[in-house]
């Protein structure tokens, strides 16, 4: 009787912490991007001259797609490079040059700076072009600007595009305003919210589907699945995207933060915890402090260097934390007019995809009733979501 008592305890006791728990690696180990499961794809590639856009994180568990192809006797003859570099060594915004992968002799075509698009000339020798890039799934976050720009020169030069998607980390809601046409650049190219609640793969069949790409051209488009995972399920990356998204908690608060990027109030940026803190030089701005500094690699000049920051500590957020204006409308309320505040209201515009989200901060409406204006968008943008989403929604 003891016997059976205390298996009825243990069976209860373990359903309890599988049900309650953060997602484990046992769970995690479940979730398989495609690029993982090459017998799904491998096939494409035998005796094509391939060209990879690509970036530090992609990886075939532990090992490059890079190296994985190669030693798989794929003949892959061009890597191309977005923002941050082939190896994600590289500061937002700074320049990447084209180069040649030392370790395989590649020659490395950048996309990030003068040369975002593809010429002809670079496709020329191509016959199919692998896009294996882990997404955040946030519409400024311009690795999908590349995508955008790779499928665009794809259809023009009859190349065929692979997307070997992953999971997104933002990818169990969407919300923020629709870009507006006149807002339109490399930090936002598309009608679809700041969160926009898809994977690569999803929004490349959006793209391709809606006819977004130049004079409405298609490219052949084929998108590799990611197994067992769907939107509401939480995915922690197995390395950071970029240099100053390091864990979960800055991914989660990045869209709600980015805003700030358009004036002088400190993200973090210049420290071990970007985009989970918020700084002003100004006492009255919160009890935690912090000082930017340079540190190569991640933030070479940092907004603030060198000055002692006060404001907020974010690093104990909820891991469900979902787009907010909440953050930079108490701060601009408060220092908004102050000369140290610096806002670029062109640069806010473009991130926000909408002229109206400043006048109506400014005007001094709530987040409630400013979101509430985004509302009959979202739901015609949600319609049209619901037509690409490759995954279950929960």
């Amino acid at each position: 009787m003891f016997r059976f008592i205390s298996l009825v305890i243990c069976v209860i006791l373990t359903a309890h912490i599988s049900c309650s728990s953060q997602p484990t690696e046992q769970i995690l180990s479940e979730i398989t991007p495609a690029a993982v499961s090459m017998d799904d794809y491998l096939h494409l590639l035998k005796n094509k001259r391939v060209g990879i856009l690509v970036n530090h994180s992609s990886l075939v568990n532990e090992t490059h797609l890079l190296d994985t192809l190669l030693s798989s006797g794929i003949g892959v003859k061009m890597i191309f490079a977005p923002e941050h570099g082939f190896r994600g060594e590289h500061d937002a915004g700074e320049e990447v040059k084209s180069d040649i992968d030392t370790k395989t002799g590649v020659p490395i075509v950048s996309l990030y700076g003068k040369n975002k698009k593809p010429s002809a000339e670079q496709l020329k020798n191509l016959d199919i072009v692998i896009f294996d890039i882990q997404d955040v799934g946030v519409r400024f976050y311009t690795y999908i600007s590349s995508m955008h720009y790779m499928m665009e020169a794809c259809a023009e030069e009859s190349v065929k595009i692979l997307v070997l998607d992953r999971p997104n980390p933002n990818g169990d809601y969407f919300d923020g305003p629709i870009l507006k046409e006149e807002f339109k650049s490399f930090v936002g190219m598309h009608p679809i919210p700041i969160v926009h609640g898809l994977t690569v793969g999803e929004l490349a069949g959006m793209i391709n589907g809606e006819g977004w790409l130049k004079d409405g051209v298609k490219c052949y488009l084929q998108v590799i699945k990611v197994k067992n995972w769907n939107h509401s399920q939480p995915y922690h990356l197995p390395v950071k995207p970029s240099p100053n998204l390091p864990n979960y908690i800055s991914l989660r608060l990045y869209p709600s933060l980015c805003f700030f990027e358009a004036s002088k109030v400190s993200v973090g940026r210049g420290t071990y915890f970007p985009f989970q803190v918020i700084g002003y030089p100004d006492s009255t701005a919160g009890e935690f402090t912090f000082t930017p500094v340079s540190i190569p690699g991640m933030s070479k000049q940092p907004i603030q260097q060198d000055k002692k920051c006060y404001g907020i500590d974010l690093r104990e957020a909820s891991p469900d934390h979902r787009f907010s204006l909440s953050y930079f409308i108490s701060f601009y309320t408060k220092f908004g007019q102050d000369d140290d505040f610096g806002l670029n209201k062109r640069w806010f515009n473009l991130l926000a995809g909408d002229g109206q989200v400043l006048k109506d901060i400014q005007a001094g409406l709530t987040e409630e009733q400013i979101k509430q204006k985004w509302q009959p968008e979202l739901q015609a943008y949600e319609k049209l979501r619901d037509k690409y989403l490759l995954y279950p929604k929960e």
